[in-house]
């Protein structure tokens, strides 16, 4: 089967295979985003041994499922392994045999351990046997290409990436798989037979997001609006309870995680750690940081410095489109139709920030837009502390050649057009941002909208337009 975008991950994955050294790869990110579809397709799944956890079996059920495996790639022993060490030990045994499946070009011995979090149950000799199976022979071996995968992310973080013990500095590579882009979705979608307009792929990924596995569940014969409505607000939908199943996949307990998404997703501009501590279901401490690293990994929320005080307290802000989708709408349960939200206020405002979002994520295909993709840039958000009124910018773009991109987003069906209300309330962002911070460098007003924008007295405020088709290069 084809594989759809993955540029960067399968570059990656070729030079495991290209390395003189051995390899030990973790693969990890959101539930449903395509890490064992990445894996098992471009190894054609040649691997020399493949297994997986099998989700909520205690040790004996793991050890069941992975005897099985060991059995189907030829281990003549089929009584089940007392404990991880023995089902390690004949894993070894396996792979040193002479007729072992080898990759064709390099001859590498490729091992495939999907679902890891799964394997360790409590109480299990699980970590200490992979680390042993691993420290004691694997490491020396220069044709071992062995990857993990799973989506208990906080596993991955916490054992693999980030532990003091046992697999400290073991990984070699890490690949974190995040949803796809614009052009990614497009390409996918293309792929399934639907041939869209760039606006309503625009709207499909502001309320699934980037999702590979839900894209896939389209039906080409329905609107996008009944789309979402047959999979997301009908009890028989796939996504109807998605958002739960999310998150306990992901985290072993996860009910922070979701109460800092929960708070986030009311307040545009993000929240700082202080703010969050504040809210009782949340707290502070280290599980909270715990809780943020492992939301920022999985690409669900961003942490960004108000451009007047770089380097002191950040915020923290919600971008993942699916979360916001499921919290403002298919969480409410007093409503059994996408239609009945349909151009509400409701609708009116989420769409307003679900564009916004879109902005955050595609903030590389801004930049080559504006042809400045080789420019090393950082990006912020900005708010006024001292000026009234207010005044708030959803993205700035700090180049290193002296110039600043002040990114308004604005979501029309049509094409936008700046009206005198709004046109003086651009040049108050503009004057209040150059008063407050004193900024010195070049300010560009860049206007980024769905459709273009119409031309009248005011729409010159802009020295740069961006629409939604700009979105889906590279």
């Amino acid at each position: 089967m084809k594989i759809i975008g993955r540029k960067r991950e399968r570059d990656e994955l070729n030079q495991c295979i290209l390395s003189k050294r051995p390899e030990f790869v973790a693969v990890y990110g959101r539930r449903r985003v395509g890490k064992t579809y990445l894996i098992k397709e471009f190894f054609n799944k040649q691997f020399a041994f493949y297994a997986t956890g099998v989700s909520g079996k205690n040790t004996s059920g793991q050890l069941r499922a992975f005897n099985d495996s060991l059995i189907e790639y030829g281990c003549l022993n089929k009584n089940i392994p007392k404990n991880w060490y023995e089902a390690f030990s004949r894993l070894r045994k396996l792979l040193s045999a002479d007729d072992v499946r080898r990759e064709v070009s390099t001859g590498k011995r490729i091992v495939f351990l999907d679902e890891v979090p799964w394997m360790d149950t409590a109480r299990s000799d699980f970590k200490s046997a992979l680390d042993f199976f691993w420290n004691s022979w694997a490491s020396s071996e220069e044709d071992m290409l062995l990857i993990v995968c799973g989506s208990a992310t906080s596993w991955i973080i916490d054992n693999l990436l980030e532990g003091t013990k046992g697999f400290h500095n073991r990984v070699t590579r890490r690949i974190r798989l995040l949803p796809f882009d614009l052009k990614e979705c497009r390409d996918l979608l293309q792929h399934n037979g639907m041939e869209l307009p760039e606006d309503q792929i625009l709207d499909c990924y502001m309320a699934m997001g980037g999702v590979p596995f839900y894209l896939n569940m389209l039906d080409p014969r329905l609107s996008i609006a009944q789309n979402i409505n047959e999979l997301c607000f009908k009890e028989y939908g796939a996504l109807y309870n998605e958002y739960d199943y999310l998150f306990y996949s992901l985290f072993k307990k996860p009910e922070k995680h979701m109460a800092i998404l929960a708070a986030l997703s009311s307040k545009e501009y993000g929240l700082t750690r202080n703010q969050l501590i504040l809210i009782p279901a949340i707290g502070g401490g280290t599980a909270l940081t715990k809780a943020l690293k492992e939301l920022e990994q999985c690409g669900f929320i961003r942490k960004y410095s108000n451009y007047t005080v770089k380097g002191r307290e950040q915020y923290y802000q919600l971008v993942d489109p699916f979360v916001l989708f499921s919290l403002r709408f298919i969480n409410d349960r007093n409503k059994s139709s996408w239609m009945e939200f349909i151009n509400t206020p409701q609708y009116n405002s989420w769409k307003g920030k679900a564009f916004e979002m879109v902005l955050f994520n595609h903030v590389t295909q801004i930049k080559a837009s504006l042809g400045i993709n080789g420019v090393e840039s950082v990006e912020y958000s900005w708010r006024s502390e001292t000026s009234a009124p207010g005044a708030q910018i959803d993205l700035l773009i700090d180049r290193n050649d002296g110039v600043i991109n002040l990114c308004e987003a604005k979501y029309s069906c049509n094409e936008y057009e700046i009206k005198k209300d709004e046109y003086e309330k651009i040049k108050n962002r503009l004057a209040v941002f150059q008063n407050e911070t004193g900024c010195r460098k070049s300010i560009h007003i860049t206007l980024i909208t769905v459709n273009g924008l119409k031309n009248n007295k005011y729409s010159g405020i802009a020295q740069n337009v961006i629409s939604g088709e700009d979105l889906f290069i590279m």
